[in-house]
């Protein structure tokens, strides 16, 4: 299956304003790092759920080695965690390797 390599943004503390905290929509983000094996899991999952959700969520990752500061920010201790933001607020965390179903559980 083609993956759409729009569907998912690359986050930075340089674009992380703009892209997830001023979002008309809610914004996925999912903290992750190459060398964190369930990190590689769950990158395929969430790739996914973007695909099929693209009116309802925007989804972006940030790579944790690269930008620590946003991972700080936000209180990430371990990997893979994905906050939902909405309205420049982050609202929910869910932390760990999760199924597709706890995505979409929260944009419901």
């Amino acid at each position: 299956m083609e993956v759409n390599a729009m569907a998912v943004l690359t986050l930075t503390k340089e674009n992380f304003e703009a892209e997830a905290l001023q979002s008309s929509v809610p914004v996925l983000v999912d903290f992750w790092a190459s060398w964190c094996g369930p990190c590689q899991m769950f990158s395929p999952i969430v790739d996914q759920f973007a695909e099929e959700n693209p009116d309802a969520v925007k989804v972006g990752k940030v790579n944790v080695d690269e930008q620590p500061e946003l991972a700080g920010q936000y209180g990430v201790m371990s990997i893979p965690t994905a906050i939902l933001f909405q309205n420049g607020e982050a609202v929910k965390t869910l932390v760990g390797l999760q199924p597709k179903e706890a995505l979409e559980d929260l944009i419901k």
